[in-house]
């Protein structure tokens, strides 16, 4: 199961690292070089989850940001009650 949000869609994006050296010019120096560009991952706050989808319970992956806006409906807390014993 891929890392993506059941409500949103976000999922892990691509990019790069660009490293620097040297002075900003505004700060007196030469410039700024670009001294490599590494390729790296941002991946998004996934988490598993109990919610109610379809009136039905299921565990599904969102993100946090669809937790905390509400998209996310969690199932009612069960009260269970021990059954009495048998006086007899």
């Amino acid at each position: 199961m891929p890392r993506v949000c059941y409500f949103t869609g976000k999922k892990t994006t691509f990019g790069n690292q660009v490293t620097h050296r040297g002075k900003a010019k505004y700060l007196g120096g030469v410039g700024t070089k670009i001294t490599g560009i590494t390729a790296r991952k941002v991946k998004p706050n996934i988490q598993k989850v109990r919610a109610v989808i379809e009136g039905r319970i299921v565990r599904i992956k969102v993100s946090a940001k669809a937790i905390r806006s509400g998209l996310v409906v969690k199932p009612v807390k069960r009260r269970y009650k021990k059954p009495e014993a048998a006086t007899a």
